[in-house]
């Protein structure tokens, strides 16, 4: 890891804090297994259902029928979870942006999977990209297990059950870790001799 912090330099995690924990997931369900343009695109589309708003809050999601929400990309599947998330946060099980602030990473994992189509993976980008968690290590993550794999030197692609154990060495700051096994993954790409 020290070789790998004096190549890539010093941590630069972007934190994206304005949004709200709704807002994010949102985002993510959008994002879920698609390229990043597409998913864009089906955001654009779906915010113009709620003129006058930067992002359209809860009820105004429950408020506009599946059909119209389909209109605007999602999937049924993902207009489910859209739909279960913004019940979910009108009764609180997904918390607001100053409650989420006051609430552990496991309370808030634990709460936010019993959101359809929400996984552990998904709360951790959370709680890393909005609300900045210094101690998240996503050990699902193929890009941290791999860049593990790279910097390490390792021939086989890692479980996530050995980069949990061995991130327990990074504890406080797995997230700065995560961030630099990433960077690793840019690092390897970058070396790769172009495709002829």
């Amino acid at each position: 890891m020290k070789r790998l912090i004096g190549e890539v330099g010093p941590y630069a995690l972007p934190i994206r804090a304005r949004r709200s924990p709704f807002e994010s997931l949102v985002r993510a369900i959008a994002f879920q297994q698609l390229h990043e343009k597409a998913a864009e695109s089906i955001l654009a589309r779906f915010r113009t259902l709620f003129p006058g708003r930067r992002f359209p809050r809860p009820a105004d999601v429950l408020a506009v029928p599946a059909e119209v929400i389909r209109e605007a990309g999602f999937s049924r599947a993902k207009i489910a979870a859209l739909q279960d998330l913004a019940a979910k946060a009108l009764d609180g099980t997904v918390p607001t942006t100053a409650v989420i602030q006051r609430l552990d990473d496991e309370a808030i994992i634990e709460r936010l999977i019993a959101v359809r189509g929400v996984g552990r993976w998904t709360v951790e980008m959370l709680l890393i990209f909005q609300l900045g968690r210094p101690d998240v290590l996503p050990v699902d993550d193929f890009g941290v297990r791999n860049g593990f794999r790279l910097a390490y030197g390792l021939s086989r692609m890692p479980t996530p059950k050995h980069v949990l154990q061995y991130g327990e060495r990074w504890r406080p700051y797995r997230t700065a870790a995560a961030w630099y096994l990433w960077r690793a993954v840019d690092i390897a790409k970058r070396r790769m001799p172009p495709a002829v």
